[in-house]
C-alpha cells in the first residue's frame, strides 16, 4: 500500500507540478510561496481521499484548490502586514524569462490575470473558467475582454493578438 501511495504522488507530482508552480505564482507573484502552495495542494490531495470520475476532474479539482489556497495566502495578516525580503534587499531577485506578453499578463488586475492565464495558457474554454472560479460565463467573457483590452493598450496596440 506505501508503494502504491509513493507511485501515486509520484504520478501526481510529475503531472501537476508545473501547473500548480505557475498558476501559484501568478497570483502571489513570489517563487517560494508558489513552492509552498505547490506542497500544500499536493498534501491536501493525497490526504484528502478525492475520487475523481477523469483525468479533467482531477485537473480541475487540482487547479481550483490552488487558487483558494493562493487566496488564503493572500488574506492571511501577517503577509498584509510584511514585506517581502525582495523588496528591501540589495540583491536583485533572479531575473524571470523575459517575455512581455507573460509580464503584461503578470500585471493584470486578479480577476482578469485569472481567467487570461487559464484561457490562453491552460487552454480551458469561458464556461470551464467560469466552473474553476465559481463564475458566471458572462463575468469569465468580461474578464477577458478587459484584460485583453488591458494588454492591448500595455503592449500597443495588435501586437499582443499575433503572439497569443
Amino acid at each position: 500500500m506505501i508503494q502504491l501511495d509513493r507511485a501515486e504522488a509520484e504520478r501526481l507530482v510529475n503531472t501537476y507540478s508545473d501547473l500548480i508552480l505557475r498558476l501559484s505564482y501568478t497570483y502571489l507573484k513570489n517563487t517560494q510561496d508558489a513552492e509552498d502552495i505547490c506542497q500544500t495542494v499536493f498534501l491536501k490531495l493525497l490526504t484528502s481521499g478525492q475520487v475523481f470520475d477523469s483525468p479533467a476532474h482531477e485537473k480541475a479539482w487540482i487547479i481550483r484548490a490552488t487558487a483558494n489556497a493562493c487566496k488564503d495566502t493572500m488574506r492571511n495578516a501577517f503577509r498584509q502586514r510584511t514585506v517581502a525580503l525582495e523588496a528591501v534587499a540589495e540583491a536583485p531577485a533572479p531575473a524571470a524569462p523575459e517575455n512581455d506578453v507573460l509580464e503584461a499578463v503578470m500585471a493584470l488586475p486578479e480577476n482578469y490575470r485569472e481567467a487570461v492565464y487559464l484561457y490562453y495558457y491552460e487552454g480551458y474554454s469561458v464556461r470551464e473558467i467560469a466552473g474553476l472560479l465559481g463564475r458566471s460565463e458572462s463575468a469569465v467573457t468580461a474578464h477577458l475582454s478587459r484584460g485583453r483590452q488591458k494588454l492591448r493598450m500595455t503592449l500597443g496596440g495588435n501586437e499582443y493578438e499575433q503572439s497569443v
